[in-house]
């Protein structure tokens, strides 16, 4: 049974129709989406992705995804809220098991859910081979603590609540998975118990010795804040960073690679540049002979912000991947067209635009977009590093792989849960009753290399990620250690 509250639906009428007897589905109460209106939903859904996907059967058979199709369609037998039939088709969308195949939890429904007072799980994991470490604790009990490993929730294993969850996540790997959940758990969890009093848990002491069984409350957000105090809160950081660390080692936080300052002009990069350019200035002036790039906890973006970087120190013309491949489709293209400038016509879109009118839909063209040349002027001389962690994203995982690949600097940190050669340039289409939003990966992007290997960024030098992250920086520290001991 949903958590979700749900109006009474109507019983079932039977009507009457020119002497012939047919049974016809009332019409829903208002604000829900018809039984029949979320059939042709999903039916949108998975024509939608199995046209513009670039290859939806990479990881499951067409018979496996027939048989969830059938079985997803057989469930629907009530008229739901479009937030249900949201989170409905996010499972249908997640079981192919690829990243950028995806549809958003529709997050307004936690956030009204936590606002009135809602009960919630305390605890945020750091996951460790799929083993559940607490990261952050704000039970504000002494029954567990930052460190522990929990092993089972209310009887049952992390391994079968992994499974449970992750069906609703978009993930290549178990990995990403994994990284994924470490800041949405309590969301999950809430989806699939429904409201709680008390969670019983199995822990084991600092992931050693004796499982011990303890039973903690669930919390209010309000209850959770005022716990804050006592747990691993995060410091506020600036956005950007350029900065000496040291009077040899430079400092630079590029931060997203899209222009979060303002959300209205996203790929805006005028300012940007002048962030990056003065930052590498200062460099030099300082006297500095090696760098730190930092991309940890970077989601990504785009390339017209990560090359200018690469150029600053990059040794020859380079590309951000060997091959890139694209599906052309009607979604896709009509997605490229979206954003056309009308006279634009050298731009990345207008070189889809281009492609996808001489492509007849269903099949591949390659895009082979120009070599990006390094500074003809001043440029950075000093040795190289790229700070990684598992939560560097897209653009800053293509960032790390063309710096290690054409050997532009020395990768240092935790390897990365999202793929250096992936499903990706992400487009989305709309379904036309609920209007949920479905991601697709339009485009097959091989990381420069050609190395077409299920896996992140794997560091030169690893630098462990502790489980709990405490005061200060110890990976930025042991990261300017690693650099001033070279």
């Amino acid at each position: 049974m949903s958590f979700f509250r749900r109006s009474v639906i109507a019983s079932v009428a039977t009507l009457f129709v020119l002497a012939a007897c047919s049974q016809q589905e009332p019409p829903p109460p208002e604000g829900y989406l018809s039984v029949e209106a979320m059939r042709e939903d999903l039916r949108a859904l998975y024509g939608g992705l199995e046209s513009g996907h670039f290859d939806l059967f990479a990881n499951k058979t067409r018979a496996e995804y027939d048989a969830v199709y059938d079985a997803t369609y057989a469930s629907i037998t009530d008229p739901m809220t479009p937030d249900e039939a949201q989170i409905l088709f996010q499972t249908f969308a997640a079981f192919g098991d690829v990243a950028h195949a995806r549809i958003d939890f529709p997050v307004s429904i936690w956030m009204e859910y936590v606002g009135e007072g809602g009960l919630a799980f305390p605890l945020y994991p750091r996951f460790s081979e799929g083993r559940f470490f607490i990261g952050e604790d704000y039970s504000g009990s002494d029954l567990v603590s930052e460190g522990d490993e929990i092993v089972a929730i209310n009887g049952v294993s992390i391994a079968d609540w992994l499974e449970r969850v992750g069906r609703h996540l978009s993930a290549d790997t178990d990995y990403l998975l994994e990284t994924q959940l470490e800041f949405s758990w309590p969301v999950y969890l809430w989806l699939e118990t429904g409201p709680v009093d008390t969670f019983e848990l199995e822990v084991r002491r600092h992931g050693e010795g004796v499982i011990e069984t303890v039973t903690l409350p669930a919390l209010t957000r309000l209850d959770m804040q005022a716990n804050q105090a006592s747990a691993a809160a995060d410091e506020e950081s600036p956005l950007r960073e350029a900065r000496m660390l040291s009077d040899r080692v430079a400092y630079l936080k590029p931060g997203p690679f899209y222009n979060a300052e303002d959300p209205e002009n996203l790929w805006n990069t005028d300012a940007y540049l002048t962030f990056v350019d003065e930052g590498f200035e200062s460099f030099i002036e300082a006297g500095a002979d090696a760098l730190i790039v930092d991309v940890r906890n970077n989601p990504g973006g785009d390339a017209a912000f990560s090359d200018p970087i690469a150029a600053w120190f990059a040794g020859e013309p380079f590309r951000f991947a060997s091959e890139l491949y694209v599906r052309s489709s009607p979604e896709a293209e009509a997605a490229n067209a979206a954003r056309l400038d009308p006279d634009d016509t050298d731009s990345v879109n207008a070189i889809y635009a281009e492609k996808f009118a001489e492509t007849p839909y269903g099949e591949v063209f390659e895009v082979e977009f120009p070599e990006v040349q390094p500074r003809e002027e001043q440029q950075f001389e000093g040795n190289v590093y790229v700070l990684v962690d598992r939560h560097s994203y897209s653009n800053a995982v293509t960032f790390a792989a063309m710096v290690q690949d054409y050997g532009f600097g020395t990768i240092i940190g935790e390897e990365t849960a999202d793929l250096a050669t992936t499903y990706g340039a992400m487009e989305s289409f709309t379904l036309p009753n609920s209007g949920v939003s479905v991601g697709f990966p339009k485009a097959y992007i091989i990381r420069p290399n050609g190395d077409v290997t299920v896996r992140g960024v794997v560091p030169d030098i690893a630098i462990p990620a502790p489980i709990v992250l405490g005061e200060g920086d110890v990976v930025l520290d042991a990261a300017l250690a690693l650099v001033e001991g070279r």
